[in-house]
């Protein structure tokens, strides 16, 4: 029995809502992007860390906390089928870092400075600027007690926005104190907030026993004139926190960087300590936090791990791309050097060979293909190659590759000077190329 094809279309498929693809050219931004980070990263010896999409669920439960909107409604979590392991794709990677080093044993010769770039996700409701898969780039310092510390992780992400041309990015600091400070304080807020409850919405309601800072993070507008009287965490730091408050914001005056305190800024969870800290613009609208970080001292001890100082940051790369297309130039796709024109077939196997060198020798080369498998006319194959962006033409004449020879022709520069090159001499070509490229 024959079986003929079927004739009916199949539906189209689409990416998930909120998690997008990204294509060229818009990749060439990302790759831009990521380039920067890892010679800076470099710069300041910050190593990779590369840990996996998916962690047990407890990581983030403890590490993350369980009344913190994150845990409560946006992760996403399943059950394992092999198992019945509780596993959940990565909203965050602060603790999944934290959770390497102690498996690990990374700080057992000293502190380690790493960073991380990729994606997460978070369940929630897509939207400019918030998506469910997200990518996020990371800093994190382990091992190192001082303020010092949380002065360069700062000096960091506000080099990145410099060499990137970023402009009008604000810096807020506020200090969290340690754990006795907090605890004060939690209970003034608890007092002050019941002695307003009749002005408290339903999330600062339940949220007033539970986890009080968090209702100073309120966006509600009729609860923000409650909200900026409420008792000030820094009005209950020691002398031992202020100490180490006032050298972050010494250190940041000496290297000229700009900073505001925002006492509002708080995180909910008792293992931050001492600074906090984020990076806000006014150009995205209410996104307008590019990174947010803060030293979590009590981190370790709470995944099993030693006690451990530890600070960090995390940055949202959709936010700053944003931002950079907003502020900045288009990044351009990455210019080829070479077009290689084949008019026949029968130079076909030199000119691949050919190409295959020129790459050897860091040179971008592309050699022509045809959409229908025939040999397209010289016609078509140069205007593919203006198209490309390449700065010249290798051209396969069968007269010229007999006699070991190949044309080039400028498409840029001096557009339509044109020499003959012998074949084995292009690696000489291709080396000057080179040098002149990185003069430029």
């Amino acid at each position: 029995m024959d079986h003929k094809p079927s004739s009916r279309k199949l539906e189209k498929l689409f990416a998930v809502k909120g998690m997008n693809d990204i294509v060229p050219p818009d990749s060439s931004r990302w790759e831009a992007l990521e380039a920067e980070v890892r010679t800076l990263m470099a710069q300041y010896a910050y190593r990779n860390i590369r840990t996996p999409i998916v962690e047990p669920t407890a990581l983030f439960v403890r590490g993350t906390g369980e009344t913190t909107d994150i845990v409560e409604k946006e992760m996403y979590s399943f059950e394992d089928k092999l198992n019945g392991e509780a596993l959940t794709l990565r909203p965050e990677n602060t603790p999944g870092v934290v959770r390497a080093a102690i498996e690990h044993n990374l700080t057992y010769d000293g502190g380690k400075r790493l960073y991380y770039m990729g994606p997460m996700f978070r369940h929630e409701r897509p939207q400019r600027g918030r998506y469910r898969q997200f990518y996020q780039l990371g800093a994190e310092a382990l091992g190192f007690a001082g303020p010092e510390l949380d002065v360069e992780l700062m000096l960091l992400a506000q080099q990145l926005f410099d060499r990137l041309g970023l402009k009008n990015i604000c810096l807020e600091i506020n200090s969290l104190g340690v754990a006795t400070e907090r605890h004060a304080h939690r209970a003034a807020l608890i007092a002050y907030f019941e002695a307003h409850a009749e002005y408290l919405d339903a999330d600062a309601q339940r949220r007033l026993h539970a986890n009080p800072l968090r209702i100073l993070d309120s966006k509600n507008p009729a609860m923000q004139s409650l909200v900026g009287q409420a008792p000030q965490l820094l009005s209950f730091l020691g002398e031992r926190s202020l100490a180490h408050f006032d050298t972050v914001k010494s250190l940041l005056s000496a290297c000229s960087v700009a900073w505001s305190i925002n006492p509002r800024l708080v995180r909910g969870l008792d293992y931050y300590s001492h600074t906090v800290f984020e990076f806000v613009t006014r150009e995205l609208g209410a996104q307008g936090t590019l990174c947010g970080g803060g030293r979590y001292d009590g981190l370790f001890e709470l995944l099993g791990g030693k006690p451990t100082p530890a600070v960090g940051w995390g940055m949202g790369l959709v936010r700053v791309l944003e931002l950079l297309q907003a502020q900045v130039e288009r990044v351009p796709d990455p210019a080829l050097d070479v077009y290689l024109i084949v008019p026949q077939p029968a130079a076909l196997a030199v000119a691949m060979r050919c190409a295959q060198d020129l790459r050897a020798l860091g040179v971008r080369a592309l050699l022509h293909a045809s959409a229908s498998g025939a040999t397209d006319s010289m016609k078509s194959q140069f205007k593919k190659a203006d198209a490309s962006g390449a700065r010249f033409a290798l051209i396969f004449g069968a007269d010229e590759v007999a006699q070991g020879q190949v044309v080039l022709k400028s498409l840029r520069d001096g557009a339509g000077e044109q020499s003959l090159q012998p074949l084995d001499k292009l690696a000489l070509w291709a080396t000057t190329l080179q040098s002149r490229t990185s003069v430029k």
